[in-house]
């Protein structure tokens, strides 16, 4: 039988906000609860960025990451391979890093909507014409 679970793209933003109890924690959780939740493979790189930037800023320790880091590896998240000659097409068209290229290319293969807090991309995927959950 087929999982009939809508499917949500969910960025590094929501992953970071939900794994370190940020502001929007319990509303991303209501969101994609029910749903299954997909990602480019990118998506590990960026969250490992994203911590070591968190430490570069004194902004969180090694444990407080290994911690949380925990919690991520037990989100049920498929990862999705991207086209990256496609999400180059759509970084240079719409001035945005491949980074955020690769959760909108990733989107629009799945024909799934993105959720995202992330201003940048949000704008950047609605200028591309892409269904986006906000919080």
């Amino acid at each position: 039988m087929k999982d009939r679970k809508m499917k949500i793209v969910i960025d590094t933003s929501v992953i970071i906000s939900v794994v370190t109890n940020e502001k929007h924690k319990q509303a991303l959780i209501k969101i994609t609860k029910e749903t299954s939740l997909i990602a480019p493979e990118s998506l590990h790189f960026e969250v490992g960025n994203a911590f070591s930037a968190m430490f570069k800023r004194g902004r969180i320790t090694i444990d407080l990451a290994l911690k949380a880091i925990h919690y991520y590896e037990k989100i049920p998240i498929q990862f999705i391979s991207i086209d990256l000659g496609k999400s180059l097409q759509i970084a240079d068209r719409l001035h945005i890093y491949a980074y955020d290229a690769y959760f909108i290319e990733c989107a629009e293969r799945n024909r799934s909507p993105l959720l995202s807090i992330d201003e940048g991309l949000i704008i950047a995927a609605k200028k591309y014409g892409l269904k986006i959950i906000e919080v």
